[in-house]
């Protein structure tokens, strides 16, 4: 295969292929006087011998061939996610979790804050609901985000505290995220794009709430005043199916 930089131009009844000297210089071959010109910039004062030594070539068709290597890991980055079960979050310490490791579980994902009107009711129905239905299948996935009011400020490990000493919370609090914006994490996008909120996808304050069934599908969302003891009869639908 010729290089797409080097051009051959041939005379009448000639068809010889001439190494290239240059990518940017053009050939032009005599037949005659069995000479080889450069075409640009010495056209009229140089030449080559050219010899009968050099082999006539009669280009062969060969077929393109094709090694098709599937890597398994940039393919399931590519394709767009089919449920929450597709996303891996960070914990608290920083360390990768893969939501499918909840698969069978009916989750309800929250994104609470420490010092917002909402945190002692959502917190303690939360860890009501968490106490009442864990051994039938219910997580719950608390998020911390510093989007509203700026009313979660602390760090992770300020934010565990907190909530495990002053409310009992043993369900997992995750990494702080954003959950709006264009530095909202992937998940987020992804929940609020499958349910939409009454007046947009984008969430309005703190302890917003996704439902989540066994096979990952976000099922329903509820308002940041909705409490969480007022769901339970969705919570109990989905874990009984």
């Amino acid at each position: 295969m010729l290089c797409s930089s080097t051009r051959i131009l041939f005379g009448r009844g000639i068809r010889r292929v001439v190494p290239p000297l240059s990518s940017s210089i053009n050939y032009l071959i005599n037949p005659k006087a069995k000479t080889l010109s450069l075409s640009r910039p010495y056209q009229r004062h140089h030449h080559i011998s050219f010899f009968k030594s050099i082999p006539t070539l009669t280009p062969t068709p060969t077929p393109l061939r094709f090694s098709l290597k599937t890597d398994h890991t940039m393919a399931s980055q590519s394709s767009p996610p089919k449920s929450v079960h597709d996303f891996t979050v960070k914990d608290a310490r920083g360390n990768d979790v893969n939501l499918g490791n909840y698969k069978g579980k009916v989750l309800l994902i929250v994104n609470v804050a420490s010092q917002c009107g909402l945190t002692n009711s959502n917190y303690t129905e939360l860890s009501q609901l968490y106490e009442k239905y864990r051994a039938k299948g219910l997580e719950i996935l608390a998020f911390p985000c510093n989007q509203f009011g700026a009313q979660e400020p602390g760090t992770n490990e300020q934010i565990v505290e907190f909530a495990c000493t002053r409310f009992k919370a043993e369900y997992p609090i995750f990494d702080k995220v954003d959950v709006n914006g264009n530095d909202a994490a992937p998940l987020y996008k992804y929940l609020k794009s499958s349910k939409g909120g009454l007046f947009g996808d984008n969430i309005k304050w703190n302890f917003s709430k996704f439902l989540v069934d066994k096979e990952g599908n976000v099922v329903d969302r509820y308002a940041p005043t909705t409490s969480p003891l007022s769901i339970e009869k969705d919570i109990k639908k989905l874990l009984d199916a």
